[in-house]
């Protein structure tokens, strides 16, 4: 049977994330699970293999992109789903997913993430204007007509752009709107998927009756150097693409649908 649903995944010294959130998981036949491993120095291809993925182990870092882009070029399904190993999938809400994108195939389409604890995380993002996108590395700002958008009960929440822990789409709209840019080695990459769907006519939207479990680590909020020398050649490649964001502060897309 061909997979209806692929799940890709891309891991970076993600052993301990993939045992954390995938360990339950139990893959259907119309589900492939696909992992592009990053070079990890840890057993992050024997852990992947043991939960049932077939892994994909790459000889050098090439990125958050292009490993999504590797993963995408193997796999089969009509609809795609790009999952991180800290992502926990609820293999049962796929049928909802698939039902939104039948209905609405333009759009790029995300669970109502949530943390450890069910908390509500923002992973819907309002319209990314380099002002926003330093207010939220410097603090944490959620609200329901802000930045960090959330998704309630009921909700179909229309944003900007999804953040990159997870997004889905059908394959056909992935393949127009061109996958993912390669030239973000890590950062900024979700938020360009996001500008440029919408430049084809599609939509980011946030799914409220969803939830899965993210166990969000941002480390770009903490003082890490490494973290930030990756972060800022990234910043100027999206804001050398999207001057217009440069400044700016008018009111983020944030449109709700009845159920």
């Amino acid at each position: 049977m061909s997979a209806r649903w692929s799940l890709i995944t891309v891991t970076y010294n993600s052993a301990a994330k993939l045992r954390q959130y995938w360990s339950e998981l139990n893959l259907p036949d119309a589900v492939e699970w696909v992992v592009v491993d990053n070079a990890s120095s840890d057993d992050s291809v024997a852990v992947a293999q043991e939960l049932g993925a077939r892994v994909i182990p790459l000889p050098r870092n090439v990125g958050f992109g292009a490993a999504n882009n590797i993963g995408f070029d193997v796999t089969e399904g009509a609809y795609v789903a790009f999952v991180n190993p800290d992502v926990t999938p609820v293999l049962d809400d796929l049928s909802r997913l698939a039902q939104h994108l039948s209905n609405n195939p333009n759009d790029l389409v995300a669970p109502q993430l949530v943390n450890d604890d069910l908390s509500l995380q923002p992973n819907g993002r309002g319209r990314p204007y380099l002002s926003a996108k330093i207010v939220n590395r410097l603090r944490d700002r959620g609200g329901r007509d802000g930045y960090l958008l959330v998704a309630q009960a009921g909700e179909v929440l229309e944003t900007d752009w999804l953040m990159g822990a997870m997004v889905a789409g059908t394959r056909d709209r992935i393949k127009k709107i061109g996958v993912w840019d390669e030239r973000f080695f890590v950062y900024y990459e979700d938020s360009d998927l996001g500008l440029r769907n919408a430049a084809h006519g599609g939509r980011s939207v946030v799914l409220g009756d969803i939830r899965w479990i993210h166990g969000w680590a941002r480390e770009t909020k903490a003082p890490s150097l490494a973290a930030w020398r990756l972060e800022l050649p990234s910043m100027v490649k999206f804001y050398s693409r999207y001057p217009n964001l440069i400044l700016g502060s008018s009111p983020h897309r944030r449109r709700v649908e009845a159920k």
